[in-house]
């Protein structure tokens, strides 16, 4: 299990949920309480491991649960 692919996974599917709302970067990151869009872009690209409280907010701003964001069969060990 990478960790690269772990936040490559989680980032995609962040942005799928995003763009099925026809929400903006921008827009998800108000909704979360994040200072601007970029750092959703971040996440997105999985280019940081965000904090969990971050996680929670996006979960809430989303309307999901966490299993629409991971597979965790995927990178079992």
């Amino acid at each position: 299990m990478q960790e690269k692919d772990i936040l490559k996974e989680f980032g995609n599917n962040i942005r799928a949920e995003r763009n099925r709302l026809n929400l903006s970067q921008e827009q998800l990151a108000e909704r979360v309480g994040l200072s601007y869009g970029q750092v959703i872009g971040t996440i997105e690209r999985g280019e940081v491991n965000t904090s969990l409280t971050n996680i929670v907010a996006i979960l809430n701003a989303l309307n999901i649960d966490f299993d629409k964001l991971i597979d965790r069969k995927k990178f079992s060990c």
